[in-house]
């Protein structure tokens, strides 16, 4: 079973994966928003298609660690998806989580000639914190 870690922004949803025993998050794919409807659609089509046990969803939270607008955003659309899967969905913090994929993806010396898109890379850095936690536990 892996677990899915997910970073739902407005334009794109980054999707990262574990390995099946759950030590390690990877980037797995962005999925570039078009209708709700479909943004549903293809992360319940990753869920099956990778035996996805458990998905994790990045919460962004402003830095005195209250919700605001994104948060109700992003709480919003997870409902909609809990309607979709009963794969159990668990929401975490993610602050800061762009800012280190942004320092990682940099820092990795790729080069590119398009923009790099850093959402399957803050999803899989949301994932990978769970993912420490549960083994610290």
């Amino acid at each position: 079973m892996r677990i899915m870690g997910l970073d739902i922004g407005d334009k794109r949803i980054g999707v990262a994966l574990s390995d099946p025993g759950g030590v390690l998050a990877s980037p797995f794919t962005i999925i570039e928003r078009n209708h709700e409807e479909d943004d549903i659609k293809a992360i319940i089509d990753i869920i099956i298609q990778n035996d996805v046990g458990v998905i994790i969803v990045g919460l962004p939270r402003l830095m005195d660690g209250t919700t605001g607008q994104q948060s109700a955003k992003v709480e919003a659309f997870v409902e909609r998806l809990r309607g979709h899967t009963r794969t159990p969905i668990k929401l975490r913090d993610e602050r800061l989580s762009t800012v280190s994929a942004k320092r990682l993806v940099q820092s990795s010396g790729r080069k590119t000639k398009r923009k790099p898109r850093y959402d399957a890379a803050a999803a899989a850095i949301i994932l990978q914190t769970y993912l420490e936690e549960q083994r610290q536990t």
